[in-house]
């Protein structure tokens, strides 16, 4: 039972999963993950440059959260400082306008197991509609209304859109959020990083 694994031994379950078998490039669970992490990172599900390259956000999407975060790759790759869990671990594939949502298997099989042994945790970081959904399932409104509440919910979590670059337009739309959340963000993040050695 997953339930009585240690920590290396969970995550070790996680990276052998086989769940999926009719994924289109099959299973390859992408997670980082320490249970001693202050910041969580909860994403959707990898695209398929991240599955290619096995790690998570090393693609433009990526650039801009560390940008967004005011954090070095080092830093954001540091399992000590970020833990990276997304709503899905594998490439769900593509459908008629973008990728597929992500498969809820993963979500009931392994992602409230990791999330309850996270006993440091002090920010979460939200990104996208799917993990909005699953970590604010009680609360209504679109992702805009969603991310404008942000001065609610820090210091402990906050809602992002998706760092895509194709979401250009909705960035011109929504300047308050580039001149007034991500700063407040920043100094969050370089606070609980601050104790992090």
């Amino acid at each position: 039972m997953a339930a009585d694994l240690g920590n290396g031994e969970l995550i070790g379950a996680i990276r052998r999963c086989s769940q999926c078998p009719d994924l289109p490039l099959g299973p390859r669970p992408i997670l980082q993950w320490q249970s001693d992490a202050p910041i969580l990172i909860a994403g959707q599900a990898p695209g398929r440059l991240t599955h290619a390259k096995g790690i998570p956000f090393d693609d433009p999407s990526g650039d801009r959260l560390r940008n967004w975060l005011g954090v070095d790759k080092p830093t954001f790759y540091n399992p000590a400082a970020f833990a990276i869990v997304p709503m899905a671990f594998c490439y769900p594939g593509t459908g008629k306008s973008g990728d597929l949502p992500p498969p809820p298997v993963c979500a009931e099989l392994w992602r409230e197991r990791l999330l309850a042994r996270m006993d440091k945790l002090q920010l979460t970081i939200i990104v996208g509609q799917y993990a909005v959904a699953w970590h604010f399932s009680n609360t209504r409104g679109t992702l805009t209304e969603r991310v404008c509440r942000w001065r609610e919910t820090l210091p402990e979590s906050v809602i992002l859109p998706h760092p895509s670059p194709r979401n250009r337009m909705w960035l011109t739309r929504n300047p308050w959020f580039e001149k007034e959340l991500i700063p407040q963000l920043q100094a969050r993040v370089r606070k609980v990083l601050s104790v992090v050695t």
